[in-house]
This record gives C-alpha cells, sequence and structure tokens, in this order.
C-alpha cells in the first residue's frame, strides 16, 4: 500500500513538473509574439536588413494565410500582428501568434509595395497611386493621398528636427519622392527626379536616400527636401539603398554592387561577379564587416564592406530578387526558385531551406523567434520552433 501511494505521488509530481513546464513554454511563445517588433521593409529606417534575433538551426512552418492573388509584398509585425499587401488590392492584418485574420481593408488596386508601421499607423501605396494611412489595430483609414503614378517601394519616416512632429515619405512612378505629415496626411515637400522611383527611401534622420531609373543615387535634406548631392551609380537603380557611417550601398541593373560616399559624394568601389553577370534588383543587408545581397545570376553574394572583394557566394536555382536579411551569424532570403533559404553568415553554407513551391520576391520579417514571408501562391508563410 505504502509503495502503490509513492509511486502515486510520483506521478502527480512529475504530472504538475510537466503542465508547469508546458505553461511556461506557452508564456515564452505568447510573449515573443506580443514583443516581435519589425516596423519597416529591411527593418529599420536605414534600410540596413539586420537584426540580432537568435533562429535555431532548424525552423517548422507554424502557420500560412492565404490571400486571393500573388504576394510580392513584404511583411512588417507588431502588436502582435503581422501586416501585408497583396495583388488581390487589400491589406491584412494577420495574428502572429495562430495565422488567422484580423482585418482586411480594400484599396481597389493592387499592391506591391511593403507596408510601414509608425506608431499606430500602417501606411501603403497601391499601384494606382493612392497612399493610405490606417489603423494598425481596427483598419480604418485615417488619410489618403492621391498621387499620378505608382507607389512599388516602401514607406519611410522620419522625425521632423525639434519637434515631436513625424514624416512620412514615399517614391512614386510619377518621378517624384513625397513627403507627408504623419498624422494629417498634409503635403509638406516634394522632389522631382528624372525618371521612375522603384525602391524605398533610407533616412539617417537628417537625409532622404534613394535612386530610380535615372541612374543617380539622391541625397535630399529631410526638413524642406532640397537636394544635398546626387551620384551618378551608372545604371537604373531597382532596390533600395541601404545606409551605415555616411555611405549608401545599393545594387543596379548593371551588375554592380556600388559603395557610395555620402559626404564626398562618389564611388568608393564597385563589385561585380567576374564569373557571371546578373542584375541587381534585391537590396542589401549591410553588415558589419560585409555587404549581402542577390542576383538575377542565381546567387546571393557576400562581399567585404570595406574593399568590396567577394567573400563567398551561394547558388541557388532562379533569381534572387528577395531582399536577405543577416540575422545574428545567419542570413535568410527567398529565391524565384520557391525556396526560403537560412545560411551560415560565415561561409554561406546552407543551414537549412524549406520549398514552398512558389516564387518569392519580398524581403522577410524575422521577429520574435520567427521568420514571416509572403510568395507568389498568395500566401503568407510563419516559420519558428513548434514549441
Amino acid at each position: 500500500m505504502i509503495k502503490n501511494k509513492s509511486i502515486f505521488l510520483i506521478f502527480i509530481l512529475c504530472y504538475l513538473f510537466l503542465a508547469c513546464s508546458e505553461k511556461k513554454e506557452s508564456e515564452i511563445t505568447v510573449k515573443n509574439v506580443e514583443t516581435a517588433y519589425w516596423p519597416i521593409f529591411r527593418g529599420d529606417q536605414n534600410l540596413s536588413g539586420v537584426t540580432n534575433e537568435l533562429l535555431p538551426d532548424k525552423l517548422e512552418l507554424l502557420w500560412s494565410f492565404k490571400t486571393k492573388y500573388d504576394i510580392i509584398s513584404s511583411p512588417v509585425i507588431g502588436f502582435g500582428n503581422v501586416y501585408i499587401g497583396s495583388t488581390d488590392g487589400k491589406v491584412y492584418s494577420i495574428d502572429l501568434l495562430n495565422g488567422k485574420k484580423v482585418w482586411e481593408f480594400n484599396t481597389e488596386d493592387d499592391i506591391e509595395a511593403s507596408p510601414l508601421l509608425l506608431d499606430q499607423t500602417i501606411y501603403i501605396g497601391n499601384l494606382s497611386g493612392t497612399f493610405f494611412a490606417l489603423n494598425a489595430l481596427s483598419g480604418r483609414i485615417e488619410w489618403k493621398y492621391e498621387i499620378s503614378g505608382e507607389i512599388i517601394g516602401s514607406a519611410n519616416w522620419a522625425a521632423v528636427p525639434n519637434s515631436s512632429k513625424k514624416q512620412v515619405l514615399v517614391g512614386s512612378y510619377d518621378t517624384k519622392m513625397y513627403c507627408f505629415d504623419a498624422e494629417t496626411g498634409e503635403l509638406k515637400w516634394t522632389y522631382e527626379t528624372d525618371y521612375y522611383i522603384n525602391g524605398a527611401p533610407a533616412t539617417d534622420g537628417q537625409h532622404v536616400v534613394f535612386g530610380g531609373c535615372d541612374e543617380k543615387l539622391y541625397i535630399l535634406s529631410v526638413i524642406d527636401g532640397t537636394k544635398k548631392g546626387e551620384v551618378w551609380a551608372g545604371s537604373y537603380i531597382a532596390g533600395s539603398a541601404a545606409l551605415l557611417d555616411n555611405r549608401a550601398y545599393v545594387g543596379h541593373y548593371d551588375s554592380k554592387l556600388v559603395c557610395i560616399d555620402l559626404v564626398e559624394q562618389k564611388i568608393v568601389w564597385e563589385y561585380e561577379d567576374e564569373e557571371r553577370r546578373g542584375e541587381f534588383f534585391s537590396s542589401p543587408a549591410v553588415g558589419k564587416d560585409r555587404i549581402i545581397i542577390g542576383s538575377r545570376d542565381y546567387f546571393l553574394h557576400c562581399v567585404d564592406r570595406e574593399t568590396g572583394q567577394k567573400i563567398w557566394k551561394f547558388q541557388t536555382r532562379d533569381e534572387v530578387d528577395s531582399s536577405p536579411v543577416i540575422v545574428n551569424d545567419k542570413v535568410v532570403f527567398g529565391s524565384t526558385d520557391g525556396r526560403l533559404y537560412m545560411l551560415n553568415l560565415e561561409d554561406g553554407r546552407e543551414i537549412w531551406s524549406y520549398e514552398i513551391g512558389a516564387p518569392i520576391i519580398g524581403c522577410p520579417a524575422v521577429s520574435g523567434g520567427m521568420i514571416v514571408i509572403g510568395a507568389e501562391d498568395g500566401c503568407v508563410y510563419a516559420f519558428g520552433e513548434n514549441k
């Protein structure tokens, strides 16, 4: 009898221990979701594509969410939700924990641009040129502005100097860069270039830096949009520049990755693969000592940040328009071969991959121990550890 009671007590204690452990794991997962934050294409205002998040070597598909048409837009994360646009014309808010729809908003035309999450507002444009400010919690429209050209790139933001106000920046196919009051939608200034603007503007808080199809990299004042300088890059720029230490890094159509000194306003170095040429539509990730960028030559390229010399390259099965993210000691990116890849940053060795089966154009959002990405099958995918 005593022996049976002892066994019973041991059983109860083990049960309670396991129950507490499961509860703790659940709380950690929920906490990660609630604190996850990736508010902008490329992760920050510099468009650096870098995060100190920790990812395990093996990930599982946690959930997927289906829209009606292709997804070219890149997701952002905040308030426990994923926000993304679709070519079905809608902006979606999706619960990061379970992949369920929170709300949707119909913009009435295709969306290729990525959202910007600033405070409690989502900013996004569509191919009709309508730029929307939506409440991130409800999807309710706060303001909108009709621009005369397609909006392809993500918006960015900057604080107004010596003020508590913020302003939102976005480029368009009407050749102009726009600056709006973030709260009211009042147009503060515009700057006209010579051709289409495809990518997102980067900012260091004082300058707005971007390129376009006129082959130039522009440097504007955040305050009033006056031009502080321009540098001829060598070919038209489809992606976005990344900023670090007064330098801009950007790829262009003539198969070159360019490093530009923003103070001297000149090209410091150019990288071109001698073995195989391919256009750069991807935006670079800028790490401490290396630059990572995808190319239409089917490779992901890693080059020395100071010299522009090749360190390694990784071959996929198709073009790499997806912009990579440096995640601590790893690199995450997609390819039009339908796969999501995770590589070792040091040597480019493949650690993990997942075959979605549809082309991936957008940039991954990485936060809360999770990777979120959209694909041209119209689905949003979330990967992480299944606890």
